[in-house]
């Protein structure tokens, strides 16, 4: 199963806002050996929100989509999911109880509309506030605001994906060459891709404060390990200088 993040907001295009979901995913995804393989920021326009859940929507791929389903003007993505999925959007009764409950009076008229989500959509609970967010298939539709949404991550890679957690076989391995240009270690590398293909090679050059190269494998552990060593080994039949 992959795992992609749709971030919608124009505060955080503009740079009104910071976004800190980004590297919360990669650190709890990290956490369940589990990783982030997309991001995509979204202004706030229903079409561009639309179009970006319709090319996302994949059987092998989870998303976790941020920001834009309260209820005010510049709110689109309760709406933009149901048509991306071709659903009708209606008020679901148990999301309508929870915000009665939390605000009584104060429900109506406007925070009501929170309960407008798509049709047969699953609630996705919100301890901060009671208004919950939406699931449909894979995708998770959730709050813009981290102590909102963070803990609603946790409770959906724990409840519905407990299956996939720390069940893989994930190991990473690198070391740094010191003073090497990347070019001088192109033909290295493709001997390495052409031997290991179900490995992820990478290469980091670094500048400051003197010229090295970060260079290693990550994918199952059994292959990381060989890999590893047969690239030290090669770096130094090539005479460069290496450490860990």
């Amino acid at each position: 199963m992959k795992f992609g993040a749709l971030i919608i907001g124009d505060e955080i295009l503009s740079g009104k806002r910071q976004d800190k979901h980004f590297e919360f995913l990669q650190k709890t995804l990290k956490k369940y050996e589990l990783s982030l393989s997309w991001v995509k920021y979204i202004q706030d326009d229903s079409k561009d929100i639309i179009q970006s859940i319709k090319e996302s929507i994949k059987p092998d791929t989870l998303i976790f989509s941020f920001g834009g389903i309260g209820a005010t003007p510049d709110d689109f993505t309760r709406q933009s999911a149901a048509e991306a999925f071709g659903l009708q959007l209606t008020r679901n009764d148990e999301a309508l109880k929870l915000i009665e409950e939390q605000f009584g009076d104060g429900a109506y008229p406007k925070r009501v509309l929170m309960a407008d989500i798509p049709q047969d959509a699953l609630l996705i609970p919100n301890e901060i506030n009671k208004i919950p967010g939406f699931k449909i298939n894979h995708h998770h539709f959730l709050p813009g605001f981290p102590e909102m949404a963070w803990p609603m991550v946790e409770w959906i890679l724990n409840t519905h994906y407990q299956g996939l957690l720390n069940q893989n076989d994930f190991a990473e391995a690198s070391i740094w060459i010191n003073d090497v240009s990347e070019s001088k270690l192109i033909d290295l590398m493709n001997e390495i891709v052409k031997k290991y293909p179900e490995i992820k090679l990478f290469s980091l050059p670094k500048l400051n404060p003197v010229k090295t190269i970060e260079l290693g494998v990550k994918g199952s552990s059994k292959l990381v390990n060989e890999a590893i060593l047969e690239i030290q080994d090669k770096i130094a039949n090539l005479g460069y200088e290496w450490h860990k």
